[in-house]
């Protein structure tokens, strides 16, 4: 009563057939898209990360709204660099004839890396009638 006695391993490799051409090419489809996003990771770290804040501000002039003697000057603030900018300081001055006859200021609690910010400040003299100057004066890192 003796039954002949196979080793698992090589009746495990009988039964698998072997791949077929649409596997491998879904796996080599695969292993792409995954080394993109490995290769896009590691891109962004390197490149982005270790810059710190950039802040740019402008205003949207075209924009410009007056309303019951107010004129509202919408603003964007951008963050360009890698790192989180916390408490920006944004600054506007109004010059007329080189003095400056109004200010505003506006304070961003949070801007993360690319991230981008809009806002207004309120005059009670029409910015057009002089020489607007509107500015990042500080930040703070986390």
């Amino acid at each position: 009563m003796s039954q002949a006695h196979q080793d698992p391993d090589s009746a495990e490799q009988q039964q698998r057939s072997p791949r077929s051409p649409a596997e491998w090419v879904s796996f080599a489809i695969a292993t792409c898209i995954v080394a993109l996003l490995v290769g896009l990771v590691l891109y962004d770290w390197v490149t982005q990360k270790n810059q710190p804040p950039i802040l740019s501000v402008t205003t949207k002039e075209r924009e410009i709204r007056q309303n019951q003697q107010q004129f509202y000057i919408p603003f964007e603030v951008t963050n360009i660099g890698g790192k989180t900018a916390e408490s920006v300081q944004i600054i506007a001055e109004l010059r007329v004839n080189g003095k400056v006859e109004e200010t505003g200021e506006q304070q961003i609690d949070f801007l993360s890396g690319g991230e981008k910010e809009e806002g207004a400040f309120v005059f009670s003299r029409n910015p057009r009638d002089g020489e607007l100057v509107v500015r990042v004066s500080s930040y703070k890192l986390p």
